[in-house]
């Protein structure tokens, strides 16, 4: 017999064992958990984050930063590992109260500030290095918007598809079907902007480039969520997959990629840490 139609009660209440892969860690309430500093270590940026997409966004800008020759975007990246609830540790709550990876504490100054969300990151590192920013007004503009068209985006590719194809203790069809249409529209918009410029922005690479590729391109590969690319028939998106290789070929994008990461550097704290990586990690995919 099949189970009776869900029915939302009039007050909800959460269920701690409700299952999933982040039922251990997701909870309806914020702040800190344990008290726990955070290390710091000798640069002028410190990261903490883990090699997610999202943090991907922010260790590929500072590894571009450091590509052009900005030898004060030097940085230390630490890892939060989210499964072990190392966001809560009081430390990271200090630098982002929202419990999400990633945070940058900024130490460039005389008086060190927080940063925290990728998108508020990468629009500060921008800025403060005038680099992947363009200088006219319609240029900045068309750059803003597709930042936020994949802040905005990312929700429904990893919260939305990602956890109900892939990590949801049942396969809801609805579920499924809804976020599956959704990334699909998503690719459709980038695909259809791409096949009239070279990036997402224009014709020049940009920190919106930055922010969509590691959800995109790695969903676009097939290495996210059980194969979903093939799922989703990504390989219909041909813009999109051009970009996605061209990016990839970048050495910052592929140094960034690799930071904490177990299968590549956990922790980041100078150059010369990929020296010990194995070289094919290095190569463009």
């Amino acid at each position: 017999m099949a189970d009776a139609p869900y029915t939302p009660p009039e007050v909800w209440t959460w269920d701690k064992q409700n299952g999933g892969r982040f039922a251990g860690i997701n909870r309806p309430t914020a702040g800190p958990r344990e008290e726990r500093e955070l290390p710091v270590g000798r640069h002028p940026f410190q990261l903490y984050s883990l090699g997610t997409p999202n943090g991907q966004k922010v260790t590929i800008m500072f590894e571009e930063l450091l590509e052009a020759g900005f030898a004060d975007a030097e940085y230390d990246a630490w890892t939060i590992n989210i499964m072990e609830s190392q966001q809560f540790w009081s430390g990271f709550v200090d630098i982002n109260p929202n419990s999400k990876i990633p945070a940058l504490v900024d130490r460039s100054g005389p008086e060190p500030f927080r940063v925290f969300e990728s998108g508020a990151i990468l629009l500060h590192l921008a800025e403060k290095f005038d680099f992947l920013l363009p200088p006219d007004p319609k240029g900045r503009a068309e750059t803003f918007s597709w930042l936020m068209w994949q802040m905005s985006s990312a929700p429904y590719i990893g919260g939305g598809f990602g956890h109900f194809y892939a990590y949801a203790p049942e396969k809801i069809e609805y579920a499924i079907d809804r976020y599956a249409m959704e990334v699909k529209r998503l690719f459709d918009v980038a695909d259809r902007q791409l096949a009239r410029t070279r990036f997402l922005a224009g014709d020049d690479y940009t920190i919106a480039d930055i922010a969509a590729f590691p959800w995109l391109g790695i969903v676009y590969r097939g290495e996210a969520y059980d194969n979903g690319a093939k799922f989703l028939s990504l390989h219909e998106y041909e813009n999109v997959g051009r970009w996605v290789r061209e990016i990839g070929q970048r050495p910052g994008a592929i140094r960034g990629s690799l930071v904490n990461r177990q299968d590549g550097l956990a922790e980041r704290h100078a150059a010369s840490d990929f020296d010990a990586l194995d070289p094919a990690l290095l190569k463009a995919k």
